[in-house]
């Protein structure tokens, strides 16, 4: 009998966290589940000698809360919060940066647009118009100190492995991160 991809997903701790807490943080929306053996992917553990991660597992019950909590829990003089957020959950990560206005100093998104490629497989063209649609709450989160930026798209190339979005695990998205971040 083969196992439940929604159990196999949702199964391990909500959150997944490395680093150092009381540093700066980076809060990252996982709609895989990756990491739940309670260890942050292998490509992100450099990140962790810098940061405070905070590995969401969206299918595991209360991942969001806890992005919600990490989040509004910012004070001024706190060190920033970068928010990381993958294709299926791009626009929960805009709802959950806007109601925390200014606490988050990033908001960096991978593959937004990742149900709507356009046909000819373009996905940075399709990112963009996905960040034009979302305009308004975007320019609103830029006024409060949020930068909010797509990162990484897919190529369709043999180097994805895998259809979009890009898995965040994916090294060109940790790239892409460590870049946006400042730290590469």
């Amino acid at each position: 009998m083969a196992a439940d991809p929604d159990y196999t997903r949702s199964a391990g701790p909500a959150v997944v966290t490395a680093g150092d807490p009381s540093g700066p943080k980076l809060v990252v929306l996982d709609p895989a589940g990756a990491a739940r053996h309670d260890e942050l992917p292998a490509t992100w553990r450099p990140l962790a000698e810098r940061r405070g991660i905070f590995w969401c597992r969206v299918p595991a019950g209360g991942a969001l809360t806890e992005a919600d909590d990490l989040v509004g829990d910012r004070g001024p003089g706190d060190p920033e919060i970068a928010v990381v957020a993958s294709g299926p959950f791009a626009a929960e990560a805009l709802q959950l940066v806007e109601r925390h206005p200014g606490a988050a100093t990033h908001l960096l998104l991978v593959d937004p647009a990742s149900d709507a490629f356009l046909p000819s497989g373009d996905a940075a063209e399709a990112n963009e118009n996905w960040l034009a649609e979302h305009d308004d709450v975007v320019a609103k989160l830029r006024e409060t100190g949020t930068e909010v930026r797509v990162v990484a798209s897919t190529t369709g190339g043999p180097a994805d492995r895998v259809p979009p979005p890009l898995p965040l695990g994916h090294p060109d998205v940790v790239a892409a991160v460590q870049s946006a971040l400042g730290e590469r």
